[in-house]
């Protein structure tokens, strides 16, 4: 008989689920992932890309920590840009365009290729939970699998409705099944749950375009891999295309709002602020005269072009209108319509920092379930989730992070803190410490946590050993070497428009002169053996930035003496004196494990924190909480 019993099940292959099977697999669990659909595993129904503001960030820490996203997007990019690049190092982020299908493939035959892991196609419609614990799950054809950790990373699928005007189709994503019965169990279960609503654009045919007519974009002549294990780019790079509505375009979008799912009271989910639809748009910036329209390649061997800015739930009818009112689509034709989707989430406060839920042991959540939205965002949560059911099944001590050590960690701690009410993005603007959270120090920051859990290899471990140190020696001589004012030196200077040397100055204060880079070392004093670019990248940014850095650092360690004061399990706030009812109640509900927790839940008072300060010293420095 086939065994069904795993140490971990996986609920869902996308993004959050991919990352959630691997880690767990590779940290030596046996592990089962189930797909509603086994030919949509790491699907990328919406944009078809990795990475961006903020999200690239979140995509090199899951490299880091060593997740799988960032290498099979490198190995499936046809664009790579990097972002911001004309701000700091804290928001520069970097951005792949991908080849959908060959992204799909790629991930799903690691998934196949990893040891400990089983790939099986099926419809979870029940939990088994046996006083207060996970058991297993249950398909839709009754069969019925055991583990002692179970991650439901289920997407748009809990309830999935998708809107083209008023024709609403029970669906997780357009031509795919949606889970109706897992989101009435988890009712059933009593989680608190909401509704949100997301979308995607048209995609256009590619031979109706007129490319002419848009601002081509090409990629980067030498990028950067978005993973630090990635040797070369290997696929043929193509651009993308920017152009823009216009007055027309807009008139029959306001001429038409009645027939909209979202203007027409059809959709009751809440859509996102910041990825507003088309319709969104124009109703609200009426001032704007014109919005982005970019036309981006689905992958090398398919006709579809993916139409950003244009996304909506307008009929088809309306839609072919809309688009061919745009100048140099006025022959285009839609191969795949646009559509809103609305689907059911779990309110993430029912979670602990884990990601495991407050109410069953051993039952995690991960991705769009908790209301964020993205695909780096749910990647990252996958991979927290993986990362802690495997803990909690080999009774390790949990895997966290603080705000002041990953991307990730902030918006995990973010959901579970203050929860959301809107699908939640990842801005640089969350993140308090993002100076120390670049994208360029992923590796630097995490790897060696993730050699811990098992998931960075002693090669890889190695070599960043060896580029630390390379950075701490080259840091050291650029601090420690005089420059003279002669004549040559300052010849230099003059040609870089920078001011001349009368007296002998250190090298590092050359390198904060703002019009000065790292060639500024190579030209005046060369180090004998040869500096690897990463090197001369990480010496210029810490030297550049050494102020700002040491007052972030100081400000890291004051939020840190908040995180060292745990609150302990079960914490009767009722003690607490002058605790308004309204924070009682939401200190309840979240049950925060630190002090510092406590101090970021919404409408937390200074005097309140105090209060609650009082009754902990007691118990501090033993502290407790899990």
């Amino acid at each position: 008989m086939e065994n069904s019993s795993y140490d971990v099940i996986v609920v869902g292959a996308g993004h959050a689920g991919c990352e959630a099977g691997l880690a767990a697999a590779r940290m030596g669990c046996r592990v089962l992932v189930l797909a509603i659909d086994l030919d949509k595993v790491a699907a990328m129904p919406c944009s078809p890309s990795i990475g961006g503001t903020a999200k690239g960030q979140i995509v090199k820490e899951i490299d880091a920590l060593g997740g799988e996203m960032a290498r099979v997007a490198d190995a499936t990019a046809i664009q790579f840009r990097t972002l911001n690049t004309k701000k700091g190092p804290a928001v520069q982020s970097s951005r792949t365009q991908n080849d959908k299908n060959r992204y799909h493939m790629t991930m799903k035959a690691v998934l196949e290729r990893q040891s400990g892991l089983e790939l099986k196609q099926g419809m979870v419609e029940r939990l088994i939970v046996e006083d207060g614990r996970i058991r297993g799950v249950e398909d839709h054809t009754g069969y019925m699998y055991e583990a002692e950790a179970v991650v439901l990373a289920t997407g748009t699928f809990l309830s999935g409705l998708v809107h083209i005007g008023f024709r609403s189709i029970r669906a997780g994503r357009a031509g795919e099944f949606a889970s109706y019965g897992l989101a009435e169990e988890l009712k059933r279960l009593g989680f608190s749950m909401g509704r949100l609503k997301t979308g995607t654009p048209p995609r256009l045919k590619r031979s109706s375009i007129d490319f002419s007519r848009f601002t081509a974009q090409y990629s980067e002549e030498s990028p950067t891999p978005l993973s630090v294990f990635t040797e070369s780019i290997r696929m043929p790079q193509v651009p993308s295309y920017i152009g823009y509505t216009n007055a027309r375009c807009h008139d029959i979008v306001r001429r038409n709002l009645d027939k909209s799912a979202l203007y027409g009271g059809v959709i009751t989910g809440t859509s996102a602020r910041y990825c507003p639809s088309f319709e969104d748009k124009i109703v609200k910036f009426p001032e704007r005269d014109r919005h982005h329209v970019i036309l981006e390649y689905e992958g090398l061997d398919t006709d579809e072009i993916y139409a950003s800015g244009l996304g909506n739930s307008l009929p088809l009818e309306i839609q072919i209108r809309v688009v061919r009112s745009v100048e140099g689509l006025e022959e285009a034709e839609i191969m795949r319509p646009a559509y809103a989707i609305e689907y059911d989430y779990v309110n993430p406060v029912q979670l602990k920092p884990t990601l495991e839920t407050k109410n069953i042991r051993g039952l995690f959540l991960a991705g769009q379930i908790n209301g964020t939205s993205g695909y780096e965002e749910a990647a990252g949560q996958g991979l927290w989730a993986g990362i802690n059911a495997a803990c909690r099944v080999q009774k390790r001590e949990p895997f966290m992070l603080d705000r002041s050590e990953a991307y990730i960690a902030v918006m995990v701690d973010d959901l579970v803190t203050r929860g959301t009410r809107e699908p939640y993005r990842m801005f640089t603007s969350r993140a308090e410490y993002r100076l120390m959270l670049r994208e360029d120090n992923a590796d630097l920051r995490l790897m060696e946590k993730g050699h811990e859990l098992g998931l960075i290899d002693v090669d890889q471990i190695r070599r960043v050993r060896e580029l630390k140190r390379e950075i701490e020696t080259e840091i050291r001589r650029v601090r420690h070497t005089v420059i003279k004012p002669t004549d040559t030196v300052n010849r230099y200077l003059e040609f870089r428009s920078s001011r001349p040397i009368d007296n002998g100055v250190h090298l590092d204060q050359l390198l904060k002169r703002a019009e000065l880079d790292y060639d500024v070392v190579r030209a005046l004093a060369p180090a004998e053996q040869p500096v690897s670019r990463r090197a001369e990248q990480q010496t210029q940014i810490e030297i550049k930035y050494e102020g700002y850095i040491e007052r972030q650092v100081r400000e890291i360690e004051k939020f840190r003496n908040l995180e060292r004061m745990r609150i302990p399990e079960g914490f009767d706030y009722g003690r607490v004196h002058g605790l308004s009812k309204e924070l009682r109640e939401k200190l309840e509900a979240v049950r925060p494990i630190t002090l510092g927790q406590a101090s970021r839940i919404d409408g937390m008072t200074p005097a309140a924190l105090s209060a609650v300060m009082i009754l902990l010293k007691p118990s501090q420095p033993q502290g407790g909480g899990t």
